[in-house]
């Protein structure tokens, strides 16, 4: 290739981006608009979706995680589907069934009836409240996004993605999320308790006669189109080392850290490594920037890396907390 075309290559490689980050932003205040005081999970959110990966959300009921999900499908012009997720939910409830029909003639054959997972935009509600096998049924889905039936495989659309939500307050009648599963989700978004301005904002805009709509913004074929730019982003060697520096610090019997390996259970796996990598180009994007920086790394620490640690019996002992044990890994490179 000349000179002259890898030139061009770049200067449409920049120009590309700069519509998607002029898109984002628009797609960011039509969220905004809907809902208030959230700007940290919605840009976590935005950033997991731009990436290509999957959510969880975790928060205490009346945070507005329905309302969140809800806003994004129309926004971002996605097909949309809500499941609520009870102990007696079953796999076929969301992936589909096979039927047995009969025709006029006599004869008889197999229908298949597509589930809510075949969608774009899926909201598991609550998933640790179904039973380990329902749960399941969804791991197939997020990671190779079809669905296998009586043996036979159904393509899911593009894009698809799962945000899930869980309600850390529910201990009982729950089934926690195997490790497996929870490494499948590219962020654990964590949703606090909005400040005193944004519930003030809550209380005026949510409880009068007029209750704004989410309006489209973007349409699904312009999403997948930002997910395949978002791969060709160049990453600098310093974020590349960053980032394995910050994975393999955190896997206890290999990190130099003497409180990683007192009191972490299991570490993160190469699956980090390769979340960190794409959402820390989705970041740059959806902040108008060419490249990622070290800052990228260390501001998606923590929702890369949360629900992919585990602290050991000793730690939650006295008291060590995910977030303390994150913060010493990210202080190596910061």
């Amino acid at each position: 290739m000349t000179e002259a075309a890898t030139a061009q290559d770049q200067t449409e490689l920049v120009d590309d981006l700069e519509k998607v980050s002029a898109k984002f932003v628009d797609v960011k205040n039509g969220v905004g608009r809907i809902i208030f005081g959230q700007q940290r999970v919605i840009e976590e959110t935005l950033i997991t979706l731009l990436a290509g990966g999957h959510v969880l959300l975790i928060g205490v009921p009346g945070l507005g995680k329905t309302r969140l999900v809800e806003t994004l499908g129309k926004v971002l012009g996605l097909d949309e589907r809500r499941v609520q997720f009870t102990p007696d939910l079953m796999p076929a409830d969301i992936l589909g069934s096979e039927v047995l029909e009969e025709s006029d003639s006599g004869k008889r054959s197999f229908r298949f009836i597509q589930g809510p997972v075949f969608c774009q935009l899926l909201m598991a509600d609550e998933i640790n409240r179904a039973s380990p096998r329902t749960q399941s049924a969804l791991l197939q889905a997020m990671q190779e996004h079809r669905v296998s039936v009586a043996g036979h495989y159904h393509g899911l659309p593009r894009p698809f993605h799962v945000l899930a939500t869980q309600n850390p307050l529910e201990q009982e009648g729950v089934y926690p999320l195997p490790e497996a599963q929870l490494d499948r989700f590219l962020m654990q978004v964590d949703i606090d308790y909005p400040q005193l301005a944004a519930e003030r904002e809550i209380l005026t805009k949510t409880t009068g006669a007029h209750d704004e709509q989410p309006a489209k913004v973007m349409a699904a074929e312009e999403l997948i189109s930002a997910q395949r730019l978002v791969r060709h982003i160049p990453v600098g060697e310093s974020v590349m080392a960053a980032i394995l520096e910050l994975v393999r610090a955190g896997r206890p019997g290999e990190s130099q850290l003497a409180e990683i390996n007192e009191h972490v259970a299991w570490g993160p796996g190469p699956r980090a490594s390769q979340a960190l990598m794409l959402s820390v180009r989705a970041r740059a994007v959806i902040e108008g920037r060419l490249a990622p920086s070290v800052d990228d790394v260390l501001a998606l620490a923590h929702p890369v890396l949360r629900h992919r640690m585990a602290l050991n019996f000793a730690a939650r002992a006295e008291g060590v907390t995910m977030a303390q044990i994150i913060e010493k890994l990210a202080a190596r490179i910061g």
